[in-house]
């Protein structure tokens, strides 16, 4: 996925620069992550199972080529109206072999749209972009319900390993790193209300490289004894949030 609001307005501290509109991204990321889309539906569908949400309209912004958003529509027959957005043309390109009657998506701007959704789906985004509060605080009239997958890049592993985080703003353009506190705490200040947070283990599904496997066993040991410890020391985890406006 990427972040849709790449060419959002300048007077909502949005911009960013153009490797998402220029190709640059889908050049060092070709799927847009698609083989990563069951593991984050299915997470998303736990959390709406355990708090009996059950959405008639899903948004999706930052929706990359819209597989997430696709796999939900079978999984949520009650929704009538799912609906993604992304502004990369690449991206955007991906999605309309995806469309259906129920399945839409947008080329545009979410925020220069008045539409509204009784779950929106923001996923892996907001790490991409220049100015996170603008961005949050720009989304939250468009959702009465919001699903955040949140990378927690800060951890005491990468920081030791020195540049791990520099090529992760490289490659998939994350510029800024959050641990679960940093993170709750910027929803806090953007006018969110956390209803549940889980881990999911991002670092570890489908992972090839030796370094990876090497890591993914005292990742999930650790975890299970002391999951907060283990996400920020030696990671491998996101965070999913469920939250929705606070003054709902």
């Amino acid at each position: 996925m990427t972040d849709t609001q790449t060419t959002a307005p300048a007077a909502a501290g949005l911009a960013l620069d153009d490797r998402y509109s220029s190709g640059d991204y889908v050049e060092k990321n070709p799927t847009f992550h698609v083989e990563r889309a069951d593991f984050k539906a299915g997470h998303v569908l736990k959390m709406l199972a355990k708090h009996g949400v059950r959405p008639q309209s899903v948004g999706d912004i930052g929706c990359g080529a819209g597989e997430i958003l696709r796999l939900l529509s079978e999984k949520l027959p009650e929704a009538e109206r799912l609906e993604g957005y992304e502004l990369s043309p690449q991206g955007y390109e991906m999605c309309l072999s995806r469309a259906t009657d129920r399945l839409r998506f947008f080329n545009e701007n979410l925020f220069e749209t008045d539409r509204q959704y009784d779950l929106m789906l923001c996923m892996d985004v907001f790490e991409h972009v220049e100015d996170p509060w603008s961005f949050l605080r720009s989304l939250r009239p468009h959702g009465r319900r919001f699903a955040f997958h949140i990378p927690l890049d800060m951890t005491a592993f990468k920081v030791l390993r020195g540049g791990v985080l520099l090529r992760m703003r490289e490659k998939l353009g994350h510029i800024h790193y959050y641990t679960k506190g940093t993170a709750c705490a910027l929803l806090g200040e953007c006018g969110y209300r956390v209803v549940d947070t889980a881990y999911t283990p991002s670092g570890i599904h489908k992972r090839t490289r030796w370094t990876q496997q090497v890591m993914k066993a005292p990742r999930v040991l650790l975890h299970a004894v002391a999951p907060d410890f283990a996400a920020r020391a030696i990671g491998g985890y996101s965070l999913l949030v469920l939250a929705e406006p606070a003054d709902a």
